[in-house]
């Protein structure tokens, strides 16, 4: 597994956690990476392994094992869990995992469909299932799309959890500075959506699996005092059934992304709209584990067992 540092995780609220405990059941050989732990020699994906065992314990949950020079490519599956920001030390990260790849490895997800899959922007494959959005540098076609749609959401291409995310309405005196922020002052692109006020119930993150979804959504409602959906900045995570337009949706973005090769992703979906597509590294298995009694992690693996059989 690539990752971010495993002694900054909070394990019981944590996937990658999840995943390393279900792959320790099945008795797989566990090696752990950071993305500095990856080089690129003579075309060949190699990486400085540190062995790994996990536990289930919030107090005491890993310990790592012996160090060695690993070929990427021998190794049977690479999960790629390395939170976003998606900046270029991502992209650069997907083409080792390209050659590793290329020399047998499974790699979960595709990095082909990681640097394609932009979290926010794919939205725009899908026009159908999404809000009236708007991808651009410009400050005064932000201006002119919150005077249409009197009141929007904003936010960078790049984050995560809630990060620099910004409600707006017609009147607002902070707007232009929004504006100037997120686009650099028309340096960098940013995203604007009409508001939708269902977000008072919750941003469904709904997981799919090898295309199919997980029967039921974690709808994260926010705190009286924000805007964000975001577990991070202290939504609630309350799970339930899928909807039927949920399951509409899924059934519309989950073949296109198994195709390209997304084993495992995270649609958000807020009232009858999808917001987001995640796949570097869903979050909310562990909160649908407990709630309703699931093994997602299974699941997933049994899925990847699948594609390598």
């Amino acid at each position: 597994m690539v990752m971010d540092p495993i002694e900054s995780i909070t394990p019981y609220k944590d996937s990658s956690l999840a995943m390393l405990l279900e792959a320790q059941r099945r008795n797989a050989e566990i090696h752990y990476f950071q993305q500095r732990d990856l080089k690129l020699l003579d075309g060949k994906a190699i990486g400085r392994s540190q062995r790994l065992h996990v536990r289930d314990d919030n107090e005491d949950w890993y310990e790592f094992g012996d160090v060695e020079g690993i070929n990427l490519g021998d190794l049977d599956v690479i999960l790629m869990r390395k939170d976003p920001p998606f900046d270029m030390e991502y992209v650069y990260t997907t083409y080792i995992l390209d050659r590793a790849e290329a020399a047998g490895a499974l790699v979960v997800n595709a990095p082909q469909a990681l640097r394609d899959m932009n979290e926010k922007a794919y939205t725009a494959w899908f026009p159908e299932c999404t809000p009236s959005t708007l991808i651009t540098r410009s400050m005064d076609e932000m201006r002119a799309f919150l005077v249409d749609n009197g009141r929007i959401v904003v936010k960078p291409l790049d984050g995560m959890g809630g990060k620099s995310i910004f409600v707006v309405q017609n009147g607002d005196n902070n707007a232009n500075v929004i504006f100037e922020t997120l686009t650099d002052f028309g340096q960098q692109y940013a995203m604007a959506q009409v508001h939708i006020p269902e977000i008072s119930l919750g941003d469904k993150r709904i997981l799919l699996i090898n295309g199919d979804a997980v029967p039921y959504a974690l709808a994260r409602i926010p705190p009286a005092d924000d805007n964000r959906g975001n577990l991070v900045v202290g939504a609630k995570g309350i799970g339930q059934e899928l909807s039927d337009v949920d399951r509409s949706i899924c059934e519309q973005v989950g073949p296109v992304l198994k195709e390209r090769g997304v084993i495992f992703a995270g649609i958000d979906i807020i009232g009858d709209y999808m917001t987001e597509v995640n796949v570097t590294s869903p979050t909310g298995i562990r909160e649908l584990d407990t709630q309703f009694d699931l093994n997602i992690a299974g699941q997933l693996f049994d899925a990847i067992e699948s594609v390598l059989d």
